[in-house]
């Protein structure tokens, strides 16, 4: 009874505040266009067949497309490719990450220095455009690549396919799995596995019987979203992919080269199902199978092994990978400074004047431009979605959260094929959104839709730190929803807002997967231009490019961490569950 009175009663404050109220309609309807419409329009329209007879078109209901396609000999080896590179990669940064946080939490690796540079290059990767090892690879490896020709004297390479593909995204996806695990390793009561060590376990058989185990459900998870990141990348395989397709490949090539929309739509339904099925094992099945890894009681810090035979052979390899990685990334910025990579490495400017003579300062205005006009909205609304599922109770909260998460599991192509049949084509083509496609607002939905769920789950985390004790007081002084949220929640989450803010501009920034499939000749973008140019081989301009990007992004990182620096640290309050 009393429950009951304590719903109608949060009922009845919801629906005397308007600007709640305006602010859980403008986010459903946000949500419901441009999430939910554009993938029910793509599941529809992959089970629409048109049949044309003289003049009249007959459209009827079956799974002809999909029939269709996958009796299509390269679609089936697509599928193929995909699971079998995303069970490559996902293996490879999972190992990869693991063995980084295990070193960063176990081993006393000697030096400060090091130390600093292993967790450098653990992040590098996450901030950084996605063309960037692509092109180090093809510098290194490639034809005319230092390695393949210059020092072996090889006139053919075996990187343009799924080896040079697994390269890539194993050093792309690992920072993710190593700040993942280097969480779990760091939470590991130290006691457990100095009690087996004092029982006369080796170190291998105390990390095998205590560590492993404790891991598990950690390792699983770090695996999954590897996975999940190798199925829906677009950008490595496309540029050193060769003649080896994945799905998201295939679906570009299917909507550009062979103008077959409703064979792109059905492939894009199937890589949808794929990537959303990884999803929903990760978060609802994966993450709750935890283990238990803090005690609640006192214990001293953990002792690092100093172990040459433990020590050396861990911290050769992760110095090993860390100068191939610097050097990897070292090689763009060079790349763009020779005047002919492979025959004639003499400096010169060339690359950047090009740059800049052909369109270049329109390229990287209107870059920065559609990044600079996404990154506020998506932050800020961001921080409402997590106001609202944390701090409110209204029917449809777990729908909201759901569906604001949902980008996190749909592959960019996927995204782009249903805003093209919805915005195109669809139910919008005219009327209230009559214009939407082809325009700059478009490309900035995307990019919105693309960075909400980071925002969301990090403004998330941020909210249930906060006792609400202190935004009650608000309320009972008078104040709005809108007043308590601008001058008490916002100014504590302030951390999460700019964090969210320059995560929405380096991701927009550095976009390919969605928006290739949606500019127009009235924008044009850096990541498009770089993609253009490394398919044609036209590395030295690929390579200026994304050395002027890197600059773009890195200097957005360092300006985020000036401003939180000049405003200080909030420090949320912690309340303990009940």
């Amino acid at each position: 009874m009393a429950n009951a009175q304590g719903k109608s009663l949060d009922r009845k404050k919801l629906f005397a505040d308007p600007i709640l109220i305006t602010a859980i309609i403008g986010i459903f309807l946000f949500l419901l266009l441009f999430i939910v419409y554009p993938l029910a329009i793509l599941l529809t329209d992959s089970a629409v067949v048109e049949t044309t007879v003289g003049d009249v078109t007959k459209r009827t209901i079956g799974f002809e497309n999909f029939i269709r396609i996958f009796k299509m000999p390269t679609f089936r080896q697509a599928i193929s490719n995909t699971l079998f590179l995303g069970l490559v990669s996902g293996i490879g940064a999972t190992l990869l990450g693991f063995l980084f946080a295990y070193v960063d939490s176990y081993v006393d690796v000697g030096s400060k220095i090091v130390r600093k540079l292993f967790g450098m290059v653990s992040v590098l990767p996450v901030v950084s455009p996605p063309f960037v090892l692509s092109l180090s690879a093809i510098l290194l490896f490639g034809r005319t690549g230092i390695i393949t020709r210059n020092l072996l004297g090889l006139s053919t390479t075996s990187l343009y396919g799924w080896r040079g593909i697994a390269l890539v995204q194993t050093l792309t996806f690992f920072p993710v799995c190593y700040l993942m695990l280097k969480g779990l390793l760091k939470n590991i009561d130290p006691s457990l596995e100095e009690a087996a060590r004092n029982m006369g376990a080796s170190r291998w058989k105390v990390f095998t019987t205590v560590t492993l185990p404790l891991l598990l459900p950690g390792l699983g998870n770090a695996f999954l979203v590897s996975f999940i990141e190798s199925v829906a990348d677009f950008a490595n395989p496309m540029i050193i992919g060769g003649n080896f397709d994945t799905l998201a490949t295939s679906i570009y090539l299917q909507l550009t080269g062979a103008y077959d929309k409703s064979g792109a739509t059905a492939m894009a339904v199937v890589l949808l199902c794929v990537s959303m099925g990884l999803f929903i094992l990760e978060k609802y099945w994966l993450e709750r199978k935890s283990v238990a890894t803090l005690t609640g009681k006192a214990s001293r810090g953990r002792a690092l092994m100093t172990d040459r035979s433990v020590r050396i052979p861990l911290v050769s390899i992760c110095t090993l990978v860390t100068i191939f990685v610097l050097v990897m990334y070292a090689l763009v910025p060079l790349g763009s400074l020779f005047k002919l990579w492979g025959r004639d490495y003499s400096l010169s400017f060339k690359w950047y004047e090009y740059v800049f003579k052909n369109n270049g300062y329109r390229v990287f205005t209107d870059s920065i431009m559609l990044s600079l006009i996404a990154a506020p909205i998506t932050a800020l609304l961001s921080m409402i979605i997590a106001y609202l599922v944390v701090k409110r109770k209204f029917h449809g909260k777990g729908f909201m959260e759901f569906v604001a998460m949902l980008a996190m599991a749909v592959p960019g192509t996927v995204l782009g094929v249903g805003f093209i049949r919805g915005y195109n084509s669809g139910l919008f083509h005219s009327g209230i959104l009559q214009g939407l496609y082809g325009t700059g607002a478009i490309l900035v939905i995307v990019f919105i839709v693309r960075s909400l769920p980071i925002g969301t789950r990090s403004g998330i985390a941020a909210l249930r730190q906060i006792d609400k004790s202190i935004e009650e007081a608000a309320y009972d002084m008078g104040a709005d929803s809108g007043k308590v949220f601008v001058s008490v929640t916002l100014p504590l989450i302030k951390e999460s807002f700019f964090s969210g803010l320059v995560t929405t501009f380096v991701r927009s920034i550095t976009a390919i997967s969605a928006i290739i499939l949606l500019v127009t000749p009235k924008f044009l973008l850096i990541t498009v231009r770089i993609n253009e140019h490394a398919e044609k081989g036209n590395y030295g301009i690929a390579c200026a490019y994304a050395t002027i990007l890197i600059i773009i992004t890195y200097a957005a990182i360092t300006i985020m961490n000036a401003i939180l620096k000049r405003f200080g640290t909030s420090r949320p309050m912690r309340v303990e569950e009940e």
